[in-house]
């Protein structure tokens, strides 16, 4: 073996490596959608669904000095016959609910 497939070889190797460490380190979010269906599920236990909306892109968010990127959304429903919104604050890395809040109290 000569060296210069050597070096060759251990070059590929090295950026192959490096690159497959920067794609796995990437931070991965869960589907905005699937965070919608999610609160969604845990919304209609209490009652059936009148509307609901999602932001797409992942926003920064801060609550008892921790730091989340989260998406924002909302849900509205009637509940004995009084319309009733909601706003909720999801972390984009697990779906988790953080935050929820009546509408009409803000």
């Amino acid at each position: 073996m000569n060296w210069r497939s050597f070096i060759l070889g251990a070059a590929v190797g090295a950026v192959s490596g490096y690159a497959v460490k920067e794609i796995i380190s990437q931070k991965t979010y869960v589907s905005p959608e699937k965070v919608l269906e999610n609160v969604k599920k845990q919304f209609s236990q209490n009652g059936p669904i009148n509307g609901s909306w999602i932001h797409m892109e992942v926003e920064p968010f801060e609550k008892h000095q921790l730091k989340y990127q989260v998406y924002k959304g909302g849900i509205s429903k009637n509940q004995n016959g009084v319309h009733e919104q909601y706003e909720f604050i999801a972390d984009a890395s697990t779906g988790t609910l953080l935050e929820l809040r009546d509408a009409a109290k803000t």
